[in-house]
């Protein structure tokens, strides 16, 4: 049974696998006693490296007086590494639902405040991140048809998606897949990902080129359901109250609209607000929905954090109170602000 590794031979076998893959190089004591925080003298860290080299985690080539990581010492450093992004991932999807309940949970009381406020009817998505990142992927067997893929994206947004295996995949060869993705993916979105780089993937994951395709195929997918907008409404049956908007044809197809909501979603993502006011003002046709032809509706951004926006918005008649609707919008925003900033 092999020796527990110490804290200091980690960090060094950490060091000798961190340099090799950034160099190809053999790496020599010298440039750990550089690359590490332990303040060892090279003749330390050369005892080190030769207990990890006795160990078997490193190997010495026969042409250099440096070490370079053995299939033992990759397996090492890659567990490490996915036991700590598996905490990573863990503790952020709890905070991350946690705090995605809280947030949301106060955008819909948001939307019912306006609609009260205002006697009109109120809309306002969920935060969406205008560039959708991947952070880091991990891969793990399920069994010999299927291997599961941990997607983190940026915002700390954690997704599960399953691939189906045409033939069994063995720990080297999933090895070897999470570090070429992660490697080549690392930080970039779906626009980023060229056939270029698919095909460097590829190459340097000869064999596995089909599992590569349906894994990038999970992370489009992943990045795309979080490009998906979540819309709420208050005050639906407000828009009955005036007239011109109660007979039975432009009502059922203002409801129609507000009950389905994929219409809505168009709505929540279009559009540039006037810069000094924040502001975009929709009036009868202008709008992007055809079921609103007969209305005006006001839309306002919020930011959550950087990159990270929504929007809030009233649907009224074209004779709705617009200096009322705009001042109420603007209070809104720097309420919203505020209280995003204190949840930081």
């Amino acid at each position: 049974m092999d020796t527990v590794l110490d804290e200091r031979k980690q960090k060094i076998l950490y060091a000798v696998v961190k340099n090799y893959l950034e160099t190809g190089e053999p790496v020599g004591s010298r440039t750990i006693s550089k690359f590490t925080d332990l303040n060892l003298s090279s003749a330390t860290i050369r005892n080190e490296m030769a207990d990890l080299e006795e160990m078997g985690y490193i190997l010495s080539p026969h042409t250099s007086a440096g070490r370079i990581p053995s299939d033992k010492g990759y397996r090492f450093y890659v567990d490490s590494l996915m036991r700590d992004k598996v905490k990573e991932v863990d503790s952020v999807k709890d905070v991350l639902i946690e705090k995605t309940d809280r947030v949301e949970t106060l955008l819909q009381q948001v939307a019912k405040m306006l609609a009260v406020n205002t006697n009109y009817t109120s809309i306002i998505s969920a935060p969406q991140y205008r560039s959708r990142k991947l952070k880091f992927l991990q891969l793990t067997p399920v069994d010999d048809e299927k291997l599961l893929a941990v997607i983190l994206l940026e915002g700390n947004i954690a997704k599960n998606k399953f691939i189906s295996l045409a033939q069994p995949l063995d720990s080297e060869a999933i090895l070897k897949l999470n570090l070429v993705l992660n490697t080549f993916l690392n930080g970039l979105n779906t626009d980023e990902i060229n056939l270029g780089l698919i095909q460097k993937m590829k190459s340097q994951s000869e064999g596995y080129t089909e599992v590569v395709s349906d894994i990038l195929d999970a992370i489009a997918d992943a990045i795309a359901e979080e490009d998906s907008v979540r819309v709420y409404t208050s005050g639906t049956t407000n828009i009955l109250k005036y007239p011109e908007l109660n007979d039975t044809r432009t009502a059922g197809e203002l409801l129609g609209a507000l009950e389905e909501k994929d219409s809505l979603t168009e709505l929540m993502k279009k559009g540039t607000e006037d810069e000094e006011t924040g502001i975009q003002v929709y009036i009868g046709e202008e709008a992007p929905v055809e079921a609103l032809k007969d209305c005006s509706v006001v839309t306002a951004t919020y930011k959550l954090d950087e990159g990270v926006y929504g929007k809030f918005g009233i649907i009224g008649p074209k004779r709705m109170d617009y200096e009322r609707v705009v001042g109420t919008l603007k209070n809104l925003m720097g309420q919203l602000d505020d209280i995003f900033k204190e949840k930081k």
